[in-house]
């Protein structure tokens, strides 16, 4: 094991900065989990990140003459923060070179501690060589954000804190991985000291340089990466942090899009806090490894590493958090164009809530129909199929079809040239399980749904578009009907967006 680091992260000057964070129990999931899920609440320093710690021992170690200079970094969020942070204490100049597509809350958060940004290039490769000809030009020193032997070391006082707080039992620790300065910091640590506990890295399945220059025994670099989990989308990792990987990383674990937002909502559940993605990154990894070895009365540890969210990522990670948790499965059922079919399709969905119901008119004869609902999980999903097709309408589970999950779903519609009579109507109704299929019951057989779209938005109200066929002969009916239906409507048949799309 590295003792060399033993010593450096035991120096490491952190905490003139840094806060000493707590390693918290995450109750709920733990219960699910069937093993003791322990949190280290990096999301909770003054910057929201760990990458305080690293940025700070570097900087604070720096000769008075090369502070007097000033320094420079290449970064796009959290070390971005933590050197300004840094900076800002030290008393020194910090320039910050960001890519051009850098959200302006991110450019903000560090004008706002003082340091000079500097937007240049659409990446951070851009970023990075710009970072690196400032440097020498300025003569500034520049802060690597993670292949430094000091800012691993300042990372690693991350694992001192964990063994401090928790002396008993402890099986793993999982640690998100970009660029490897924080796997590399805890494990250096913890391997020196409990070598019994495994240190397993977690990375996205589009940004996993680390677990394939493990795999192949020297640094791979990715075309691309993913940018989802921007935090950890490095395309190469560093040459210290790989040399320190291959002696204290036990095991390297792979997550989706999906199951990072299913643990961004876990950990919300528990904390009332929201993750970014890569900040949620170990606890997605616990998750997924405790589902292939399924142990049980084990305790484990993962870093909740950042909670720098964009604000507009939570829509998505609210729709795909589900998914990722196999409590929504998605399914494209084809049933008989007549009257009457919904309700034969509510009927085999049975008490299941439906979560999303998309349908447009194309057809004569068949109907196709896209189905979201809550389930317990795939088998539930597999037997729905399976019910589905005994009742004589064709089923497709799309739940791990990223096209029909990402655009088909909200691409449902489009024209039908062949409905005569169409009437557009909006409809409120309160959302509680079972509403949507109360709300098709209560419509009258006498008329023809030709479109139909429902999403369950977590809201009180659930909102309905509904495209009805109504003869000009049944209208006063069909008025009548929808005032004894007593939910709250509005007739859209005049809209321009119902008549340039629908």
């Amino acid at each position: 094991m590295p003792k060399d680091y033993l010593t450096r992260i035991l120096n490491a000057r952190v905490y003139d900065v840094a806060e000493e964070t707590p390693l918290e129990i995450a109750p709920l999931l733990s219960a699910r989990l069937g093993n003791t899920l322990l949190l280290k609440r990096e999301d909770l320093q003054p910057v929201f990140s760990f990458k305080l710690r690293g940025a700070y021992n570097k900087m604070a170690r720096l000769p008075q003459a090369a502070l007097a200079r000033g320094v420079i970094a290449a970064s796009a969020g959290n070390h971005a923060q933590g050197v300004a942070l840094s900076a800002q204490k030290l008393g020194c100049k910090a320039v910050i070179v960001m890519p051009v597509t850098t959200p302006r809350i991110k450019i903000d958060a560090v004008t706002a501690r003082g340091a000079k940004v500097v937007l240049a290039g659409d990446s951070y490769s851009d970023a990075y060589t710009t970072a690196r000809e400032l440097a020498t030009k300025g003569k500034l020193t520049f802060v690597h954000p993670y292949d430094d032997p000091d800012v691993i070391a300042g990372q690693g006082t991350i694992g001192m804190e964990i063994l401090q707080r928790h002396s008993g039992p402890l099986d793993a620790i999982f640690v998100a991985v970009g660029g490897g300065g924080l796997i590399a910091g805890i494990g250096s640590y913890v391997k020196a000291l409990r070598p019994d506990i495994r240190v397993i890295g977690v990375q996205p399945v589009d940004s996993d340089a680390m677990t394939q220059s493990l795999r192949a025994g020297r640094r791979v670099k990715l075309a691309n990466v993913g940018l989802f989990a921007d935090g950890v989308a490095v395309k190469q990792v560093g040459a210290e942090t790989f040399r320190l990987a291959r002696k204290v990383v036990d095991d390297m674990i792979l997550v989706d899009s999906d199951a990072i937002c299913a643990a961004i909502k876990d950990v919300f559940e528990d904390t009332r806090t929201v993750l970014e993605p890569a900040g949620a990154l170990a606890v997605a990894g616990a998750k997924a490894w405790v589902e292939r070895h399924r142990p049980r009365g084990k305790t484990y540890a993962a870093i909740a590493c950042g909670a720098n969210m964009n604000f507009n990522r939570l829509r998505f990670v609210a729709e795909q958090a589900e998914m990722g948790e196999r409590r929504e499965a998605v399914f494209a059922v084809t049933i008989p164009e007549r009257a009457g079919s919904f309700r034969r399709l509510c009927s085999l969905i049975g008490k299941r809530n439906v979560t999303e119901f998309n349908y447009r008119y194309a057809d004569t004869d068949q109907a196709h129909v896209f189905v979201g609902m809550q389930v317990e999980g795939r088998e539930e999903s597999r037997q729905l199929v399976r019910a589905l097709n005994q009742g004589g309408m064709k089923a497709v589970d799309f739940s791990d079809n990223e096209m029909a999950k990402l655009h088909v779903r909200h691409m449902v519609g489009g024209r039908a040239p062949a409905v005569e009579h169409e009437q557009l109507f909006r409809f409120e109704f309160p959302e509680r399980p079972g509403a949507l299929t109360r709300f098709l019951d209560a419509m009258s057989h006498d008329w023809n749904i030709t479109l139909f779209h429902y999403r369950n938005h977590g809201a009180d109200y659930g909102r309905v578009l509904a495209g009805i066929q109504v003869p000009p002969a049944t209208r006063a009916g069909f008025r009548r009907s929808l005032r004894e239906l007593g939910y709250p409507h509005w007739d859209e048949t005049d809209n321009p967006a119902y008549r340039l799309f629908l």
